[in-house]
């Protein structure tokens, strides 16, 4: 059994998927958009070409996401999606590319049980905790 991060970015997620492109080497597996949906009575008014499910690759895990309902006001509360590079200097480099638009919760520094640790909101909402695991 896996559980499998499900994301609804609510009308941003081709935006979220070239951001975290970028910043985290995301690979986009599978995209699927409303219309090509065979019924199409869940496609959000206006929403064809938006996504109705897509899966990415991130490191070694899959993160899900869509579109949703494109309401445009999304909350991402009581989570964490937790990335662990293989060292300091990527984890600086994914801290700061994920931090661009977003807000810094607690830097990343060293702390008692990982060289790196930090906590940050990115541009859409969704925290991250950033963590070097010890040698």
């Amino acid at each position: 059994m896996e559980v499998t991060p499900y994301l609804f970015f609510e009308g941003r997620c081709e935006e979220a998927s070239a951001f975290y492109k970028k910043a985290v080497g995301a690979q986009v597996l599978m995209q699927m958009r409303f219309k090509e949906a065979p019924d199409q009575s869940g496609c959000p008014e206006g929403g064809a070409e938006k996504i109705m499910h897509m899966t990415m690759k991130i490191g070694d895990s899959l993160v899900q996401a869509s579109d949703g309902r494109c309401s445009g006001t999304q909350g991402y509360q009581g989570f964490a999606l937790s990335l662990t590079p293989a060292n300091d200097a990527d984890a600086e480099k994914y801290f700061k590319a994920l931090s661009e638009g977003g807000q810094v919760q607690m830097p990343l520094t060293k702390t008692f049980f990982a060289s790196k640790f930090g906590m940050l909101a990115d541009r859409f909402g969704i925290m991250w905790m950033i963590y070097v695991k010890p040698a």
